[in-house]
């Protein structure tokens, strides 16, 4: 009998216990819970104005590894939007400013500064340090998120880690999961969970296909 058991859970990280699950299945949710789990993370960034010592690209590839809380129940996934358009629209891409303003001492500027179209597609914390500037210099971008998924890029990454160890007991392994923070750690394996289901279903429907052909 087939089961899944919590075996300790906190903020970021999570523990469950699989249960008489074929290998296979158990390690298709671990790779579905690291990067096929679908999050927000900024993708394009519009320089307005950069005076910093980061070039533009830098200053972009920083801006779209800060891990963003997301909400998967009120955005879609670009491809799976009515909106069918290159350009996005407000249920499946959210914008944000970073404007640094003017300064004539030398600071950081962390996330705190990252303000979000939408209060629920946010940086997961206002202390990350995104560029430091001198004084009269100066950062202004306007950047758009979008949900994606690990596979295409390691920014969409939902957990840092996840692991699959196997227990002493036979047909028993743990399942640890650790959040990067875009999600908690139960949505991420519930999330895994439905995915590995869709797609098994998928594959059986592909099977039967090839039966009746």
């Amino acid at each position: 009998m087939s089961s899944l058991e919590i075996v300790s859970k906190d903020e970021r990280k999570m523990s469950i216990k699989l249960k008489g699950i074929p290998l296979q299945y158990s390690n298709a949710l671990r790779r579905l819970c690291l990067n096929g789990v679908p999050i927000f993370a900024i993708d394009t960034v519009d320089i307005i104005e950069n005076t910093s010592v980061l070039p533009d690209e830098g200053l972009a590839h920083r801006l779209g590894l800060v891990p963003l809380r997301t909400d998967l129940t009120r955005f879609n996934e670009p491809s799976k939007c009515e909106c069918q358009s290159e350009v996005g629209c407000s249920n499946c891409k959210v914008m944000l400013v970073l404007d640094s303003g003017d300064s004539d001492v030398s600071k950081t500027v962390f996330t705190d500064e990252l303000t979000s179209e939408d209060d629920s597609v946010k940086s997961i914390s206002d202390k990350i340090p995104i560029v430091q500037l001198a004084p009269g210099q100066k950062v202004k971008v306007e950047c758009y998120a979008r949900l994606g998924r690990g596979r295409e890029h390691a920014k969409w990454n939902s957990s840092n880690i996840a692991t699959l160890v196997e227990t002493e007991k036979e047909d028993e392994r743990i399942l640890t999961v650790e959040s990067t923070g875009a999600l908690n750690p139960e949505e991420i394996i519930l999330a895994g969970v439905e995915e590995l289901g869709i797609r098994l279903g998928d594959f059986k429907n592909m099977i039967e296909q090839l039966k009746e052909e």
